[in-house]
């Protein structure tokens, strides 16, 4: 679309209008520049960030009895 069209389709509709409009640009710009700002995680990102013990597997002691 023409910029001095769009310029004029604007100009034409009422203030409180063309308000809402102007918020709703404001809106739309700023989820624009927060979506670019979005870091989505990697999978894979946290790889050896946490360490499991040897044992880990192995049964409980405090659940001694349930398990004989």
């Amino acid at each position: 679309m023409d910029d001095t069209i769009f310029q004029s389709k604007i100009l034409s509709i009422p203030k409180s209008i063309q308000q809402e409009m102007q918020n709703y640009l404001d809106y739309l710009l700023f989820k624009n520049d927060a979506d670019k700002l979005k870091k989505h995680p990697k999978a894979g990102c946290m790889k050896g960030t946490f360490k499991m013990k040897d044992d880990f597997d192995e049964p409980l002691a405090d659940f001694k009895e349930y398990m004989e």
